[in-house]
């Protein structure tokens, strides 16, 4: 009989342990009172409802026709999809998102046998600043880079593919980095 009781109280205190080390983790994922903590990813400021992005800048140099355009209209729709900050003009805007292409870069990415370019990279480089208009401060200023892979035999199709696939990356690293902030 004192056997079994020692168990059961073996038992209960595994039990017990355990219980009070899981807390901290339930808390965390049902919410704490006053905790700055979200598992929604956001983490843009309260006071900010809308931002304003303005046309892109075309400082690369490439002579890419639409480029500017094309930033701007995928960044704007990434936000509008997101719904973590409204757009607005840039008068009545809480924050504002400025970029400026700085490069495009077109190089080989897959070589084959007799030296043959099957795919090629376009890189795209932009420079981003991010302003809080509320309480007139730079959130962040710097630079995202990134690509889109296109069959080198598709001609001015595939490298427009190309380059569409490397603003629409961007354009997801610039949202994330702006709402989130991680």
């Amino acid at each position: 009989m004192k056997k079994v009781k020692i168990k059961q109280i073996s038992n209960l205190k595994i039990t017990l342990i355990g219980l009070l080390f899981s807390i901290p983790f339930i808390i965390n994922f049902n919410g704490c009172f006053g905790c700055p903590y979200s598992f929604t990813g956001a983490s843009v400021p309260p006071h900010l409802k809308t931002i304003a992005i303005p046309y892109a800048d075309d400082r690369s140099g490439s002579g890419e026709q639409g480029l500017r355009e094309m930033l701007t209209e995928k960044l704007t729709q990434k936000f509008i999809d997101d719904n973590s900050l409204l757009i607005a003009e840039r008068t009545s805007a809480d924050a504002l998102l400025e970029c400026v292409i700085v490069n495009i870069n077109d190089a080989p990415a897959v070589v084959i046998s007799g030296e043959s370019v099957a795919t090629r990279r376009i890189s795209v480089t932009v420079q981003v600043t991010y302003k809080d208009l509320v309480k007139r401060i730079t959130i962040f200023e710097k630079q995202f880079s990134n690509y889109g892979d296109y069959a080198s035999d598709g001609g001015f199709t595939e490298r427009a593919k190309g380059i569409e696939l490397a603003i629409e990356n961007i354009s997801e690293d610039i949202l994330l980095e702006t709402v989130s902030g991680w």
